[in-house]
């Protein structure tokens, strides 16, 4: 049996989350070998019984604390997830373990470092992306100005011509050579062509979208890009008591901010949910552990849980953006009110703006109010209910891990 490594962000939910699921999959056709620098979801894999390889140098808590911020969109690379010194260090490491295990290939979703040790040592590299982050999505022009840097003075030099602006970052991603600097740095040490920008880096041999032709709606895509369908974490685990025995006497609001929450944001709109008409489940308990959060009579506060249980109990979804976040709302037909952390959830965000059952406000100048407005607005709007409905109706027609394990078992079996 050939043996696939899946190479994971240990410290990210989703992203680990993702990979088990099509791990599940696949493990009856091949050998599966995970490997990680770090974090706490590590022990997720081991719960599924996976073997795990505990890459070196490991993550310090100081580098898993950067990692944080740079996951809430607060730097300004976005995508800056390794220096050239950190590379330089894992690359040699990593072609050594895949001499040792000889994978038929390697998955990654963002365990960067392996974008320049599997092309250095001749592997088959497949990265799990979605239709948002692929050439086509910036081609189209639809990347949306970020948040972060949305200032009046910007505005005005593009006449507030709020499609002028997306399609003027669209072409600044494809150009930009910045982000790719560090692997521009490590790669040509073994031999590899500089990469033209950061899509040119993450694209695999082949990548593997986790959602489907409707979702983004691109008249055609390279034949090296494969639609899936969805990959929403199942991660068994029971629902707490505390939720099971909420009552269903209102309309309920599920608030997940995933890995990436901004806290002081978090705390603001859980202060907000004071006095509404509605029960809020937000298993954000980990975000805001360290701030002083008055929290309402009609908000209950969690750790984990499991959404993919959690998450159609509810009538509206309030998220940041990610993609098992986005994917799961869609499934559980709830119409979402979003905030984005970074340009990648914007993005997501933005995807389900155009089909109709989605309101995206800007993390730079959303208030609470706004996030209350926002649900309101979309627990009246029957619209937007039958559209969900609809895409959620598309989305169940696929089986995302198991369409996965058979384009690995077509390729590399």
């Amino acid at each position: 049996m050939k043996t696939l490594v899946f190479a994971v962000a240990g410290y990210n939910l989703a992203e680990t989350g993702r990979m088990i699921e099509i791990a599940r999959a696949a493990r009856k056709h091949f050998n599966v070998i995970f490997a990680s620098y770090g974090g706490q979801f590590e022990q997720l894999i081991e719960g599924e019984g996976f073997r795990l390889e505990r890459m070196e140098p490991r993550l310090t808590q100081e580098k898993l604390a950067r990692l944080r911020v740079i996951l809430s969109g607060e730097t300004l690379n976005t995508v800056g997830y390794l220096s050239a010194e950190e590379l330089a260090a894992r690359v040699p490491n990593e072609i050594a373990f895949f001499k040792e295990v000889n994978p038929a290939a390697v998955l990654t979703g963002w365990c960067l470092s392996v974008t320049i040790s599997t092309r250095a040592a001749g592997i088959p590299f497949v990265n799990v992306l979605h239709s948002t982050s692929v050439r086509e999505y910036y081609e189209a022009g639809l990347q949306s100005w970020p948040d972060r840097s949305d200032f009046r003075c910007v505005r005005w030099l593009f006449l507030n011509d709020e499609e002028r602006m997306n399609r003027w970052v669209s072409r600044l991603v494809l150009k930009l050579v910045a982000p790719a600097r560090a692997y521009n740095i490590v790669g040509p040490k073994y031999g590899l062509p500089k990469f033209k920008n950061f899509i040119d880096l993450i694209e695999g041999d082949h990548t593997l979208l986790a959602d489907i032709p409707e979702w983004v709606g691109f008249r055609e895509v390279r034949p090296s890009l494969h639609y899936i369908g969805p990959l929403p974490a199942r991660i068994d685990r029971p629902i707490p008591d505390e939720v099971v025995s909420m009552p269903h006497d209102k309309s309920i609001v599920y608030f997940a901010m995933g890995s990436s929450g901004k806290p002081a944001l978090v705390k603001k709109i859980i202060e907000g949910f004071e006095g509404k008409p509605y029960r809020v489940i937000a298993p954000v308990a980990s975000l805001v552990e360290q701030l002083n959060v008055r929290i309402p009579p009609n908000v209950l506060v969690t750790g984990f849980v499991p959404a993919h249980k959690v998450n159609p109990l509810a009538d509206i979804s309030v998220i940041h953006g990610g993609q098992n976040t986005v994917m799961n709302a869609c499934l559980s037909g709830t119409p979402i009110v979003g905030i984005g952390m970074h340009p990648e959830q914007q993005a997501n965000l933005d995807a389900c703006v155009r089909k109709g059952f989605a309101i995206r406000l800007s993390k730079k100048w959303a208030t609470a109010s706004d996030v209350l407005a926002a649900v309101d607005k979309l627990l009246q709007d029957k619209k937007a209910k039958t559209a969900v409905e609809t895409f959620r109706g598309q989305l169940a027609e696929w089986n995302g891990p198991e369409n996965a394990a058979r384009f690995l078992k077509e390729h590399y079996g």
